[in-house]
């Protein structure tokens, strides 16, 4: 009976932000707005790195793979979010649903191991920084980058397939904006004790494995640059690293209070607006954090301004 009522369902209702009616333009006007600046930023960004050749190093290869994988993040979300706002049409077919979690997934599990790997780059640069383009080769940055989408297609399968393998019978309003994961296994009619431990462990060994690589890596950087013995050479190493820290604590903070705590999925109402975060605003300000804090692409920016 519940498998007869799981095929049966064909649709669902995104009621994220439908409490609000009177500012739904605005939303969609504020969503529109955000996304287009999404994409000319990080178009931008990679149009600088593979037009200037100082710029062809591993760090700006995976800069640049960071910004293709934002346009895709964003694209998944926002433009579908826009329309919805703007036209009151917040139906999603089950089969839009199923596709829209699995590459919300995908894209964001990779971030997440972008970000690691980004961080070991800078600790090979900063740290071994006589051995660094023997250490940070072509082959092991193509190898980290088709890893990091790998690992992000294994987490994406996870959580798809568990989902949907839930019956939904009658309820339908998803209380997101999105298909969300612990929100569309918040309208299950069944036991879903198993699927919100699936998220909290894989979610959360995923946010805590990448994350304890990141903060190793750092440590080691912040011990390397405290023993440079002048303060040009200390500020010049930190200004590598600045950036990337920002972005960090940005992703991370918001994804571990998400999916790394208990408890994530019984209350998925309290994650709207934090989401909205992490799904549109983080892609958006990633290429200003790059430019604004990174010397060589500032002055790769001035030069294309120039021409």
């Amino acid at each position: 009976a519940k498998m007869e009522n799981h095929t049966r369902t064909s649709e669902f209702i995104l009621v994220g932000f439908k409490s609000q009616p009177g500012s739904q333009f605005l939303l969609s006007v504020l969503f529109s707005t955000m996304y287009i600046v999404t994409v000319v930023g990080n178009v931008c960004m990679i149009l600088i790195v593979r037009t200037d050749s100082s710029l062809h190093t591993p760090m700006y290869f995976f800069l640049e793979n960071l910004s293709t994988l934002d346009i895709c993040y964003s694209s998944v979300i926002t433009p579908r979010a826009a329309l919805a706002f703007l036209l009151g049409r917040r139906s999603i077919s089950y089969s839009g649903c199923a596709s829209q979690m699995f590459f919300f997934s995908l894209f964001g599990t990779t971030e997440a191991f972008f970000l690691a790997v980004m961080a070991y780059d800078r600790f090979a640069a900063i740290c071994s920084p006589l051995l660094y383009h023997v250490i940070m080769s072509r082959r092991l940055c193509v190898l980290l980058v088709m890893g990091s989408y790998l690992s992000g297609c294994i987490n994406c399968t996870i959580q798809t397939g568990f989902t949907f393998s839930l019956p939904f019978c009658g309820r339908r309003e998803i209380n997101h904006f999105f298909c969300e994961v612990a929100a569309v296994i918040h309208i299950s009619c069944s036991d879903t004790l198993v699927n919100e431990l699936v998220m909290l462990a894989v979610c959360g060994s995923i946010i805590v494995g990448t994350a304890l690589v990141v903060f190793i890596s750092y440590g080691y950087i912040i011990i390397t640059i405290l023993q440079m013995p002048s303060a040009e050479s200390r500020h010049r190493a930190f200004s590598t690293c600045s950036s990337h820290m920002v972005t960090i604590c940005l992703f991370f903070g918001t994804v571990f209070f998400m999916y790394a705590q208990p408890g994530a999925a019984s209350s998925p109402s309290k994650s709207n607006t934090i989401s909205v975060f992490y799904t549109v605003v983080i892609p958006m300000l990633n290429p200003f954090i790059y430019t604004l804090r990174n010397r060589e692409v500032k002055g790769a920016l001035k030069k294309q301004l120039r021409r």
